[in-house]
């Protein structure tokens, strides 16, 4: 059985060696062939410079330099298309996801399973990025039906049918819990350690983060749209009902005074959720025309290694 890495690469000069030299080691033990793919999202410091060094020292290493940053979800893909091993693993490249557990992964997908993902007991984020995650768990569950259960991560193991099904998505919104959630429910968690960060901080900002999620449920699930209409349809029957209470009070109680503040009240907040769901509608039709336009999921500056050229 053959194995692919793949890692998305953003400000990891100074923690990327140790992950692959801990694949390297982890791999030998367990005996299987490997590949590692390494993913340079536009990184700002020296990453693809290490990443072309490894290249050149190691034959089953291959770099991918992205054009620009197009996301940690663009880039999994990226690497994903350029892998050929029937096994699929991702992880991060800040040593937090711990290669040298990955037989863990692995054994669950012997076991049967198709993916295969790593749970922590404790995260040694960022309480920003532990709410965050929270945030997403929510999302993805509520969103796209993952179920309660299953816990969801950077760093997951996945057969090589499922990574071909996800493959085919080739529009430029990528999210990689929403393709595998769509190409099969057979998902199973395995728990592992996560480490602390060791050098630097993540590369997820609040505006990226929200970037993510939005991303996650306009491109993968019509169901904000149906809230919308759920939420129209309730806006909708409130002011008939109030429309009746107010009829039948000026009947009952001839001199109570129409009261113009309640009536601004009720035209602010029906105008305010029409502009709320036009403005989503817009989003799912601005996503649209940006497919249709043909917008790059991610566009490759440079390949550097002997593999997949």
């Amino acid at each position: 059985m053959k194995i692919s890495f793949v890692i998305p690469c953003y400000r990891s000069e100074k923690t990327l060696s140790d992950v692959v030299d801990e694949i390297k080691t982890t791999m030998a033990e367990i005996g299987h062939e490997f590949e590692i793919i390494l993913v340079n999202d536009c990184s700002p410091d020296k990453t693809f410079e290490l990443i072309k060094k490894l290249a050149e020292e190691n034959d089953n290493i291959l770099g991918i330099d992205l054009a620009k940053n197009f996301g940690q979800h663009c880039a999994l893909m990226a690497g994903m298309r350029h892998s050929t091993g029937d096994v699929v693993v991702c992880l991060d490249d800040d040593g937090q996801t711990p290669a040298n557990e990955v037989g863990k992964l692995l054994g669950k997908l012997e076991e049967g399973y198709d993916v295969c993902y790593a749970s922590y007991g404790k995260k040694q984020h960022s309480g920003f990025r532990n709410f965050g995650s929270k945030v997403n768990e929510l999302m993805t569950r509520i969103m796209l039906g993952k179920p309660k259960e299953l816990k969801v991560s950077s760093y997951f193991a996945a057969k090589r049918f499922i990574v071909d099904d996800m493959l085919r998505y080739e529009q430029s919104y990528a999210y990689v819990i929403g393709l595998v959630l769509r190409a099969t429910k057979n998902v199973a968690n395995v728990e592992v350690n996560h480490r602390a960060r060791s050098v630097g901080e993540s590369g997820y900002t609040l505006a990226k983060l929200f970037s993510l999620w939005f991303n996650g449920f306009t491109a993968f699930s019509i169901k904000p749209l149906r809230i919308a209409t759920g939420i129209g349809c309730f806006c909708a029957c409130s002011g008939f009902l109030y429309g009746i209470y107010t009829i039948i009070k000026k009947l009952v109680l001839v001199d109570v005074q129409a009261g113009f503040s309640a009536l601004m009240s009720v035209l602010v907040f029906i105008g305010g959720m029409i502009m709320l769901m036009l403005g989503l509608i817009g989003e799912y039709i601005g996503r649209i025309y940006i497919c249709m336009n043909n917008s790059p999921q991610y566009v490759i500056r440079e390949k550097v290694g002997k593999i997949n050229n």
